[in-house]
């Protein structure tokens, strides 16, 4: 990492011994370390620190790693940025929360560093593999944008959150091809991220809402397909 720019990574949890726990490993590895032990402290660091990687907690005080995570998808500079929750509660209804919102990894506590210290390097890798690809997909009145993560629909530009466009883009470079929720969980998150396949569900719903009902369409008991009839 000498040769090329620190990664950032900041840590929010209110628990202190965490904090020092992750920032010394972190900085052991070589990232650059910011951290804070509550939300609203969170967005205000991560507007000015601009990191690669946020590791969020979930049940902080004063205001939660779900609205902190809703607050910083919102920020432009934030859109590439990957969240991590970090969190003790294992409920389906947390996880599901957590990637509706935009996380993209969910990690349940006791933390072990050396496996976040893989997941980290993970998402990179991924992510490394997703620019190779095209940069931009034009397919029916869409004009899908990866370096913007914008879409076109004739002249209205559409923002959508990251794994929101990572889904579109996914099917739309694969017009009429079925995909399993399991398929899609394994392309768009990736084999070593677990995530509950109802999140899959909430994604493609929020896209539809978002450019319409034309261009997904569910095929029972199968999965989602991008349908150019």
């Amino acid at each position: 990492m000498s040769d090329k720019p620190k990664v950032k990574v900041l840590v929010v949890d209110d628990e202190p011994d965490i904090v020092d726990l992750l920032s010394y490993n972190l900085k052991k590895e070589g990232y650059e370390v910011e951290s804070a032990q509550d939300g609203i402290k969170a967005v205000k660091i991560a507007a000015k620190f601009n990191p690669d990687v946020i590791l969020l907690d979930i049940m902080m005080p004063q205001q939660d790693g779900v609205e902190t995570c809703r607050q910083l998808r919102e920020i432009p500079e934030l859109k590439n940025t990957f969240i991590i929750f970090l969190t003790a509660r294992s409920e389906e209804y947390s996880e599901v929360a957590a990637f509706d919102v935009g996380a993209d990894d969910y990690i349940t506590k006791p933390i072990k560093p050396r496996a976040l210290m893989s997941r980290i390097a993970a998402l990179f890798r991924r992510e490394s593999k997703k620019e190779q690809e095209l940069s931009q997909i034009k397919i029916k009145d869409l004009t899908i944008d990866r370096t913007s993560y914008t879409i076109d629909k004739s002249g209205k530009i559409i923002t959508l959150p990251k794994k929101e466009f990572e889904l579109l883009y996914f099917l739309a470079k694969n017009p009429n091809m079925v995909f399993s929720r399991d398929d899609l969980l394994q392309n768009i998150w990736g084999a070593d991220v677990f995530v509950l396949a109802r999140t899959v569900d909430v994604h493609i719903r929020k896209v539809r809402e978002k450019i319409g009902d034309d261009y997904i369409t569910t095929v029972k008991g199968v999965g989602y397909k991008f349908d150019l009839n």
